[in-house]
């Protein structure tokens, strides 16, 4: 994959929603290929597929394909990524996309983006990391070319890219990224980038409120039964920071990610939010542990939800679980955390996938990579 540091955090001087714009964007017609379609086609030869996806502070442009394609994929992440067409034609169909998505998230019964969504609003109040996600639906109609290359131009640039491969020889794909990315004016000129955002995020802390009426969304013939949900949330440590592991081992110990995520049914049965939360009071419906980490920030966070009636005792209960995160720690459940963390890890990177991703993220934030054991003997100590 191609990784560049931009994101919605650095929209403050631009329209908010370009990267959501760019996303969608993505793989759509270039100086190379008329089409989308093509782009396909060339990818199906090498059995490939492609992906986009951004986030608050990373954009990734990911091909997989057989590795005897090397120059084919490499070739065309370039164009992908410095010479899109960004047509009149793609950037409506574009708006149109956004507005369904937008839609989308307004009615899907989970809440969970959502709320991510309030409490980075709530925790840095107008500034970077806090900065909407996704396209304000007042924004749609005024993102067109010349907003999307004057962005581009500032967030695009060599020293904010990483090229990153699996499953290929590092010298082959040197001698690639030489070939084409190197010395290629890319569609918005050459001219130095004037307006990059260096600012750092600024924890302001808040509340954020929506009343919701969910009755007409359902999945099939049974209600959505009525819920009110909050998520709590504390600044915690940037990923720089030494801080970074026992953060991940603290929610990992609260009851990071489902209780029934990867790992099979029964793995979060011992967490705190489980035993304490979930076990003791039968009228939660949910507790589940987050943790937020970008190169300046993070944000340590818990969702829950229940009947509407009980949203003081839930966040009386919530706010409990944080105060007692600085009390006595059990030896058997932080020994059970890490131990959760450690195989978490080692499970993910058996996919290819995550482990460009993860090379490619670790060496856009931090200059280097950490090898699997490394971080194993951090989260031991």
């Amino acid at each position: 994959p191609v990784l560049i540091n931009s994101g919605s955090r650095y929209e403050a001087k631009h329209a908010g929603g370009i990267s959501h714009f760019l996303e969608k964007l993505a793989f759509s017609s270039t100086a190379q290929f008329s089409s989308k379609d093509e782009i396909l086609l060339t990818l199906e030869k090498h059995g490939g597929i492609c992906d986009c996806q951004v986030s608050r502070d990373t954009t990734m442009y990911a091909v997989s394909a057989d590795n005897r394609g090397l120059d084919t994929m490499v070739s065309l992440l370039a164009d992908v990524v410095l010479q899109p067409r960004l047509s009149d034609e793609e950037i409506e169909m574009t708006r149109m996309a956004v507005r369904f998505e937008l839609e989308d998230l307004n009615m899907r019964p989970d809440p969970e983006p959502l709320l991510t969504e309030m409490i980075h609003a709530a925790a840095y109040r107008g500034n970077t990391v806090g900065l909407n996600r996704f396209c304000p639906a007042e924004n749609i109609e005024k993102i067109n070319r010349k907003v999307l290359h004057s962005y581009l131009r500032n967030y695009y640039t060599p020293s904010r890219m990483v090229l990153a491969g699996v499953g290929i020889e590092h010298e082959q794909l040197v001698e690639c990224a030489r070939k084409y990315f190197l010395g290629s004016k890319p569609a918005w000129g050459s001219e130095k980038a004037s307006d990059v955002d260096k600012s750092v995020a600024q924890y302001t802390g808040g509340i954020l409120k929506l009343e919701k009426d969910m009755s007409d969304v359902s999945l099939g013939p049974t209600p959505i039964p009525e819920l009110a949900h909050i998520m709590i949330g504390l600044e915690s440590c940037s990923f720089l920071e030494e801080d970074f592991i026992p953060f991940a081992v603290l929610n990992m110990m609260m009851g990071g990610g489902g209780s029934f995520s990867a790992g099979g049914p029964g793995k979060g049965m011992f967490t705190r939010l489980y035993l304490n939360v979930l076990n003791r009071h039968h009228w939660m419906c949910n507790a589940t542990s987050y943790h937020h980490s970008y190169e300046d920030t993070g944000l340590l966070c818990i969702h829950a939800s229940a009947d509407p009636r009980q949203v003081r005792e839930m966040v009386e209960i919530i706010t409990r679980e944080f105060v007692l995160m600085a009390g006595t720690l059990g030896e058997v459940e932080l020994e059970r955390a890490k131990t959760q963390l450690r195989s978490m890890l080692m499970m993910n990177l058996e996919s290819r996938p995550v482990i460009f991703e993860d090379v490619g993220r670790q060496v856009l934030a931090t200059g280097g990579r950490k090898l699997p054991q490394e971080l194993c003997v951090l989260i031991s100590k």
